[in-house]
């Protein structure tokens, strides 16, 4: 069974306090994949690309107006990002170690953006998007699949257990499709070369040295990309998807790999689902595949639609209760939703 064929969150919780977000999803989560939180309230450094300063080796970012730029050299806000994920790893192992979870091999997630993505939200020193700059989107990729190298190997070593990872890829299909900004209307950001995506994605799953999974809340997802790709598995919300993605995904399970589907809310809903909603919205989407349910028993996970930044406490801990209970009724006997 696949190690993503479960139920996890994508990394983003409510709050600034590290620690009780990670005994929640820890409790919830121990016996699915539980994850590292993500904090992005606590501000500079502690959203999706500013952790990046935490992870990217030999390369610093400042701010600027519209989010982050490469630093000449690290400063206040890489300092900060490293600072905000080691309280995220000590909030994460104490919860574990309250658990009792040392080296009985649950598997644990971190996060973080992917190279595509990284390298169009990143800016150079001109104020244009990395991804513009063949040399810079070289060594940000190179960078980053080091760093989330070293950080998944300190928290395995931290927590005496597997650690996978998810490489977030929201701009991917807008940078696959020419359709990022420039920062003027003269100078547009071209579409980034396929096989060069291949290649910056591929790469950072070789060096990450686990098995890897692709979040991505966007729509239109390049599914023949992804298929050829060496990636374990794809998390999407479910919302996104057209009939157009069912072959793509059909695809993609039939290669023997996972697809995770977002169903359940990332903000409380005036009518909260019970389990039973939540899993007959995962079969709602498997049985337009074209297999049988039990046959995608160990090939599909479930989670929150998107991250829950923007849940309150109360809904996140509810959210991720009923993924991975409508995770479980599912591998359990999927025929019986």
């Amino acid at each position: 069974m696949s190690v993503f064929a479960t139920a996890s969150g994508v990394g983003s919780w409510p709050g600034s306090s590290p620690r009780p977000a990670a005994e929640v999803v820890v409790g919830e989560l121990a016996g699915a994949l539980a994850h590292i939180v993500e904090l992005p309230a606590r501000g500079v450094g502690a959203d999706l690309l500013g952790r990046a300063g935490a992870l990217l080796i030999d390369v610093a970012i400042d701010t600027v107006p519209r989010g982050y730029r490469i630093a000449a050299r690290p400063g206040a806000v890489t300092r900060r990002a490293v600072s905000l994920l080691d309280e995220d790893m000590d909030a994460l192992e104490e919860a574990w170690e309250k658990a009792g979870l040392r080296g009985r091999g649950r598997v644990v997630k971190v996060q973080a953006p992917g190279p595509v993505s990284l390298v169009a939200g990143l800016e150079l020193a001109n104020g244009h998007r990395a991804i513009t700059d063949p040399g810079a989107v070289r060594d940000l990729a190179a960078s980053l699949a080091e760093g989330v190298a070293a950080h998944r190997a300190a928290l395995a070593r931290r927590l005496d257990t597997p650690v996978v990872v998810q490489f977030d890829e929201a701009s991917l299909p807008a940078a696959l499709g020419g359709l990022l900004t420039g920062v003027t209307a003269f100078s547009p950001v071209a579409p980034l070369d396929e096989a060069l995506a291949a290649a910056l994605l591929d790469n950072c799953v070789a060096t990450v040295g686990a098995d890897v999974l692709l979040h991505s809340c966007a729509a239109e997802l390049p599914w023949n990309f992804l298929q050829r790709s060496a990636i374990s598995a794809v998390s999407v919300d479910a919302n996104m998807l057209r009939a157009a993605d069912l072959d793509g995904i059909a695809a993609f399970v039939e290669s023997g790999r996972t697809v995770v589907l977002g169903v359940v809310p990332a903000t409380a809903p005036q009518r909260p689902p019970s389990v039973e909603q939540v899993a007959a919205a995962v079969v709602g989407v498997t049985d337009r595949l074209g297999f049988g349910r039990s046959a995608l028993r160990d090939r599909i996970g479930v989670s929150p639609a998107c991250g829950l930044a923007g849940a309150t406490p109360q809904w996140s801990r509810t959210a991720i209760e009923l993924a991975r209970k409508a995770a479980e009724a599912f591998a359990q006997d999927p025929d019986a939703i």
